[in-house]
């Protein structure tokens, strides 16, 4: 029997896509799924959907927050299980069997704190036009100094991860994410997997890449990122950050 996961969407006027999230989610091949919604507020008739699915998630709850990380932090306090994930309520799983090849990764070396997979970036409107691929790699002494990071929603870690090296800082608007990853294995440097396949569709338009504005501001927070964690910025990191998301393109 595979170990208890736990799945949290966050969410927030995300009517038009929360069920298709929803339907991905309820539909993996998994023994034990504990699944979390965490509703910022909606009026757009969110709430009515999450209704039609009251007897299969787990919990859900509706209420004002601090944004987004807030939001991540309050489905954390909830979850109960060994393994936790987050999936947006605008992104999909590739297949129904994603989270269970990561449970048997989990399952099958008890040694191991965190898996991550790929991602792949799909049109809004159509989620089977593939737009870049966010092609990861196996964690070394400097990957991050390369530029990699694991997407978050293809990132899944042990309970006991989040326990020691703490939840999302919401000092940080657009790269709680990218700063709390960066937290777990390059500073606490919990053993991990790559599981090179791609695990999630996410759809364009996300907070972070909306706007020259905001991939600002992301950039600014990356900075100071490291400069909280007291670690030096090569400059090759610019350098690889920007290949590697032109190579997203092509592969």
């Amino acid at each position: 029997m595979s170990l208890p996961v736990s799945i949290i969407t966050v969410a927030y006027n995300s009517s038009s896509t929360i069920k298709e999230t929803i339907n991905s989610v309820l539909s993996q091949q998994v023994d034990s799924l504990e699944y979390i919604v965490i509703d910022g507020g909606s009026t757009d008739g969110s709430i009515d959907i999450l209704k039609h699915f009251n007897d299969k998630i787990s919990r859900w709850i509706s209420e004002p927050d601090n944004g987004i990380y807030d939001a991540m932090n309050k489905g954390l306090r909830l979850a109960t299980g060994e393994v936790i994930g987050f999936l947006n309520s605008d992104d999909l799983y590739a297949n129904k069997n994603v989270l269970i090849k990561v449970m048997n990764i989990f399952d099958t070396n008890p040694e191991v704190d965190i898996v991550y997979g790929d991602l792949i970036y799909v049109e809004s409107e159509s989620t089977t036009s593939k737009v870049r691929y966010w092609k990861c790699q196996n964690y070394y002494n400097d990957f991050f100094e390369d530029g990699y990071v694991p997407p978050h929603p293809s990132f899944f870690a042990r309970s006991h991860v989040f326990k020691k090296a703490g939840t999302f800082d919401l000092n940080f608007k657009l790269a709680a994410d990218y700063e709390l990853i960066f937290r777990m294995l390059k500073l606490y440097n919990f053993k991990s997997i790559y599981l090179p396949e791609v695990l999630v569709h996410m759809r364009l338009g996300g907070a972070t890449n909306k706007s020259f504005r905001n991939i600002l501001t992301g950039n600014t927070e990356i900075v100071q990122i490291w400069l909280k964690h007291k670690q030096p910025i090569p400059l090759k990191f610019w350098v690889r950050r920007y290949l590697l998301k032109l190579n997203q393109y092509f592969t």
